[in-house]
């Protein structure tokens, strides 16, 4: 067995688990906003309040991997993973700013059925990082990164029809611009969440 001279800051893992379980809040968050659409300029600072910590964990990820000399994973793959984890709560921050700005009056029911995705694909990125320092034996893993795989198909799905049924249905070209940049907007957090997974796959598997 080969000796360690220099140990590793495992202190990444903690890091990582702090910012997902803070997309887990945001999505929460934004699932609270678009099911009951009240109170909007209290909930949207609340999730820029969100988005805000997010950011201070980011930097302090980037600025703890500049100055470590030894890390548990390859740089560039806590780059990454940093900076999808990051995306997924820009996105929700850009939606909830987005629906104050555009005065939007009423949810549509697929923009509700989009944040129950995220938030369900947000709870398995939390699982999979807490586990992430196991990466040598990725036990129970495989399951979760396949699920968000799974969701993000789902969400490609709802987003898709909800677009379609947008052109097809509404008489309003300024209600149409408006929400298919919203369901874009969460569709694209839902592969955010794909990414910061596949991330991790990819971590597993170069470590195992």
């Amino acid at each position: 067995m080969r000796l360690r001279l220099i140990p590793r800051e495992e202190k990444f893992f903690d890091m990582f688990v702090q910012q997902a379980e803070n997309v887990l809040v945001g999505a929460k968050q934004l699932q609270d906003l678009l099911e009951n659409y009240v109170d909007l300029d209290q909930k949207r600072m609340l999730i820029e309040k969100t988005e805000s910590v997010g950011d201070e964990i980011a930097h302090s990820i980037l600025e703890k991997l500049n100055t470590t000399f030894i890390t548990p994973m390859d740089r560039e793959d806590i780059h990454e993973l940093t900076a999808a984890l990051d995306d997924i709560l820009d996105l929700i921050h850009a939606t909830a700013q987005r629906l104050h700005l555009y005065g939007v009056r009423e949810i549509r029911p697929d923009a509700v059925k989009l944040s129950h995705i995220i938030l369900r694909a947000s709870d398995e990125i939390v699982e999979l990082i807490k586990d992430l320092d196991k990466m040598k034996n990725p036990k129970g893993m495989k399951e979760r990164w396949i699920e968000v795989n799974r969701l993000e198909n789902e969400g490609d799905a709802v987003s898709r029809a909800a677009i379609a049924e947008l052109f097809e249905k509404e008489a309003n070209p300024i209600e149409v611009i408006k929400w298919k940049e919203l369901y874009e907007h969460l569709e694209t957090a839902i592969d955010k969440c794909e990414d910061a997974a596949n991330i991790v796959e990819a971590v597993c598997l170069k470590n195992a």
